[in-house]
């Protein structure tokens, strides 16, 4: 070791150990302390980070001396700061949150404000807590802000946008953002103009505006080129690096990250140097944590220390008693879960016997319109057409049948084609010969009147052909929404849309009615919504619905498909 280097050792060792018995020896003035903090904070600014240590170590034992819990503050805000500058953030954040208990206990808005904004750069920055940095910079906003301190909301509001366009979140960052390009004109520096050129490229990258995005930070690198802003003109060429590889700009991207790494490489050499140049403070580091932290634990009265005692059993009992009281709540909160928990599954118990009961009896009205119109079609039918048969064969023997004849004919014509329309009505002709789109097609051509147009549109070819039931039951779903259309929607205008997509036929009925509100769904009577939902439950379907009042209606249903 050299001996300047010795000398500083030396002289360091002398001021840790002969400091204390000295302030014992006399108490200085508040004037006298500020103008010492002041000048340790000088020195830390030139980059003296030894002497600045140095003098704020001896300012903040004389602060402690008298109380002042301004200068504690402060005192300790140098401290950190020294420890930033160096690269020691794990000390720079113990002593930032130091100086921000005696902050809190004073009116300083001021120094709260830079404690918060420092706390959360080290989050940030170091320790890649983001989340929680924003809080801390939030925090300082509040107090620039009480301050009137327009440079520094500006400054605090780069912080924060800078954070959330780290993590991503550039909608929330973006606000912040407009506001520094508005007034950092007026109230930002040179120190932010390379950070704000670089956040302005990484928004317009952002937002895929490869001309904005270029143009700011091609800005950033300029300007940080020219000026002394090294850490943020290497951020500036990593942004514009990840931009560049983004749009396919490998070339120029490689070029950017390149030049980002050499620069990292300058400051950490710079970082190095600075550990160098103050040997002594290094090889004593921790005894000065220590010798600092002695400083406070020294002052403490016994009273202090009896209070500290009683606050710390006043905690215990408060925890103990917290603890108890959250036993009991868990244990309420369990047992209110089970019972719920059971209540829930009667109900699921209660509303699946409900569906079975509605599915078998839909079940059994469907079997029993098949029966019925199988033997309308295949008996009453077959019967009525045969002995009408036998009519005509007899007028057309008998040149002048009697009047009776000719009624009782039409009269069996009547009974023939109302028995006929009953039994297309129970089971539609179409359905059964022709298939599920053939009579959903012409359903919604019967359906359609001078009132009300249903329109109807399928992408499954016409001729296809599912299983008998599932096309019987599809239809009725169909059939019953539309007479809902009918009855309750006062629409215009409706359409039937179908597809088929992964082996499942997904259906959509819409009207542009006066709709209603879904809050009240299962409230709202003569609609056959539930005797519906049972039906597509029993199918291994679902269904949704979107209705607003005067906007229409939109049912979404998703069945399964039955092969034949």
């Amino acid at each position: 070791m050299s001996l300047f280097r010795i000398t500083i050792v030396l002289l360091l060792l002398l001021f840790f150990f002969s400091a204390p018995s000295f302030a014992q020896k006399k108490i200085r003035s508040k004037k006298e302390i500020t103008l010492l903090a002041k000048e340790a904070n000088k020195c830390m600014k030139e980059g003296n980070f030894e002497k600045s240590l140095v003098k704020a170590r001896i300012a903040l034992h004389y602060a402690i001396a008298i109380k002042d819990d301004n200068l504690i503050a402060a005192t300790y805000n140098t401290i950190a700061a020294n420890f930033d500058e160096l690269a020691e953030f794990d000390k720079a954040f113990f002593y930032y949150n130091k100086g921000l208990f005696y902050a809190n206990r004073t009116n300083n808005n001021e120094l709260k404000n830079w404690l918060y904004n420092n706390l959360g750069n080290i989050y940030c920055f170091d320790k890649k807590k983001y989340e929680k940095g924003i809080v801390y910079y939030k925090k300082s906003l509040e107090y620039s802000k009480k301050i009137n301190d327009f440079s520094q909301i500006v400054f605090t509001k780069l912080n924060i946008t800078w954070a959330y366009f780290d993590i991503g979140h550039f909608e929330e960052g973006y606000p912040y953002l407009e506001y520094i390009n508005k007034h950092h004109q007026k109230y930002g520096d040179e120190s932010t103009i390379v950070a704000l050129n670089m956040l302005n490229g990484m928004y317009y990258g952002y937002k895929n505006d490869s001309n904005k995005a270029n143009f700011f930070f091609q800005n950033a690198i300029k300007f940080g080129n020219a000026g002394d802003e090294k850490s943020d003109l290497s951020f500036s060429h990593q942004e514009y690096s990840k931009f560049l590889l983004k749009n396919g700009e490998f070339q120029k991207a490689y070029e950017n990250l390149a030049l980002y790494n050499t620069i990292t490489a300058q400051l950490n050499t710079e970082e190095k140097l600075k550990k160098i140049n103050i040997a002594g403070i290094n090889l004593e580091i921790d005894e000065y944590k220590r010798e600092i932290d002695k400083i406070e634990t020294n002052y403490k009265t016994k009273q202090e220390l009896l209070l500290e005692t009683q606050s710390k059993n006043k905690k215990i009992s408060i925890i103990v008693i917290s603890l108890l009281l959250l036993i009991i709540i868990l244990f309420y909160i369990l047992f209110q879960n089970t019972k719920l928990k059971q209540n829930n599954k009667l109900k699921d118990l209660q509303s699946k016997i409900q569906e079975n009961i509605i599915n078998a009896s839909i079940n059994g009205q469907e079997l029993e319109r098949k029966k019925i119109a199988s033997f309308l079609h295949d008996n009453i039918s077959a019967l009525l057409s045969s002995a009408g048969l036998h009519l005509n064969v007899f007028t057309s023997q008998n040149q002048s049948p009697p009047q009776e004849i000719l009624k009782t004919k039409a009269i069996l014509v009547e009974a023939h084609d109302k028995v006929r329309d009953l039994s297309h009505e129970l089971m539609p002709t179409l359905l059964a010969r022709f298939g599920l789109f053939y009579a959903l097609e012409d359903l919604c051509e019967k359906n359609s009147n001078s009132v009300i147009e249903f329109k109807y549109s399928s992408l499954v070819p016409t001729k296809t052909r599912y299983n008998e039931d599932f096309e019987m039951k599809i239809y009725f779903i169909i059939s019953e929404l539309l007479n809902n259309i009918n009855k309750h929607s006062k629409a215009k205008t409706a359409k039937v849309t179908i597809q088929e997509t992964n082996k499942s036929l997904q259906i959509h009925v819409y009207d542009d009615g006066k709709g209603f509100n879904t809050a009240h769904l299962h409230s709202l009577a003569g609609f056959g919504l539930n005797q519906i939902q049972a039906r597509i439950n029993n199918l291994k379907g679902s269904i949704s619905i979107d209705s607003k009042q005067n906007h229409g209606t939109s049912i979404y249903i998703v069945v399964p498909v039955v092969e034949k």
